[in-house]
């Protein structure tokens, strides 16, 4: 064989493994990038990674993420409903005569309307200072009780009103009782309170269940995921290719890649 043609030869064979090498990388590169699409896109909408795979269950997850969420948003509007409703009745019934405006509040009081017929008096002397609410059986009154016991040494033994432990329990009373434009009463009216009480329990278990239905629909998400990852990498494993090198000098190696 001449020396140029020898040259030449050794450049091809050199040229080619490098040439094979590229081929592969760019080949692992796309692999890489669908292995890692198909998590991303089942992420976002449980279902479309294993659609991108071809795979059936892409409608198992599909039908999962439909059903529930319309039962997260059906339950989230009968929630709003009901406590539309107890709102409704709160200010209709017990807080009639109260308040002039609706005006709302924290979830916390209309608990506390559950529980007590009657807020009781802010101030029952209508001279200067606060005089609290002595009736335990009310809210206000209960409020009070707890202040006496909790800042005086005798809870039924008043302190002087000039003294540190009354004051304490009088700040204590003035920050957690109802206001006057609060008050509220369900004196004569036990039909509406039992209704009220009915819709707030209503409106609680329906939040409730919203939630589950939330988690739900998160754990879709994520097993979905999951599902599309793995079966990327099982895929991606499953088309990895052999590789065969013959060795033609100790400065040049002939790679054969085989796919299989």
């Amino acid at each position: 064989m001449r020396p140029a043609r020898a040259r030449w030869l050794c450049v091809l064979l050199a040229v080619a493994p490098a040439a094979a090498t590229g081929q592969t990388r760019a080949d692992s590169a796309a692999a890489r990038a669908r292995v890692s699409l198909r998590p991303l896109a089942s992420l976002a909408v449980p279902g479309v990674g294993q659609l991108l795979a071809h795979e059936d269950r892409a409608a198992v997850y599909f039908a999962a993420e439909l059903y529930t969420l319309n039962r997260y948003l059906a339950l989230r509007s009968a929630g709003r409903h009901d406590a539309q409703r107890f709102r409704s009745l709160a200010y209709q019934v017990a807080r009639r005569g109260y308040a002039t405006v609706p005006r709302d509040t924290v979830f916390e009081y209309y608990e506390q309307m559950e529980r007590f017929v009657q807020s009781g008096a802010f101030d029952t002397d209508p001279g200067a200072g606060v005089a609290p609410e002595t009736d335990p059986r009310t809210y206000n009154g209960s409020i009070w009780l707890l202040a006496r016991r909790t800042y005086w040494q005798n809870p039924d033994s008043a302190p002087p009103p000039t003294s540190q432990e009354y004051q304490r329990a009088l700040q204590f009373y003035e920050a957690r009782a109802v206001g006057p434009a609060f008050l509220w009463s369900w004196q004569n009216a036990d039909l509406e309170w039992q209704e009220y009480r009915a819709t707030i329990a209503h409106s609680d278990n329906a939040f409730r269940r919203a939630q589950n239905e939330l988690g739900l629909l998160l754990a879709n998400h994520i097993v979905s995921t999951i599902d599309a990852l793995v079966s990327a990498r099982l895929a991606a494993l499953a088309r990895r290719p052999a590789s065969l090198e013959t060795w033609i000098s100790p400065h040049l190696a002939w790679r054969v890649t085989v796919a299989f």
